[in-house]
């Protein structure tokens, strides 16, 4: 027996020793946002939150997660947290096939709370590229996806993108040259 948060609610469950999170979260909880891909962690379509770190749900057995906090793409969606996430991703026709799109919204968030803790700036298309590289993408539309992910870090971070993923800015001396 397990007892657990998820997406803000408390659930209690027994759960058979072997069950993986995301086995737990898609046949006992009716939460079928997660995708279970390739069940060896490889393609990031299971991607959750759990104690505030992303991890794959094809990889943690759920019976280890009592006390846990889970959050799934339903409450993060629901939250309102990636609204804007989501939105760049339509409007890049990011989503394509959708089987990856939740993984990779988890993943993308997860660089979003991420460079808003360490007060960065945009970071560079390489560094959006590298965090999303856990994620597959079997539609191969990564550009698209980078797209969507840093058209939401730049509306985020407006002001402080001085010097990320670019060539330094010329100091004043230089540039009256």
């Amino acid at each position: 027996m397990i007892t657990l948060t998820v997406n803000g609610e408390r659930v209690t469950r027994e759960v058979e020793p072997r069950r993986h999170l995301i086995d737990f979260l898609r046949l006992d909880l009716g939460l079928t946002g997660s995708h279970a891909g390739c069940e060896h962690g490889v393609c990031g379509a299971c991607t959750v939150r759990l104690d505030g770190e992303i991890v794959r749900g094809c990889l943690v057995l759920a019976a280890s997660l009592d006390g846990a906090d889970v959050v799934t793409i339903e409450g993060l969606s629901d939250s309102g947290e990636v609204a804007d996430l989501q939105a760049n991703f339509v409007a890049r026709n990011a989503a394509q096939c959708g089987f990856c799109t939740p993984g990779m919204i988890m993943t993308a968030a997860d660089l979003l709370a991420h460079e808003r803790e360490a007060g960065r700036g945009t970071p560079s298309r390489a560094e959006i590229r590298e965090h999303l590289s856990g994620n597959y993408c079997r539609c191969t539309g990564y550009q698209a996806i980078v797209d969507a992910v840093e058209d939401t870090l730049k509306a985020r971070h407006p002001v402080a993108d001085l010097g990320r993923g670019t060539a330094p800015a010329p100091r004043s001396s230089e540039a009256t040259r």
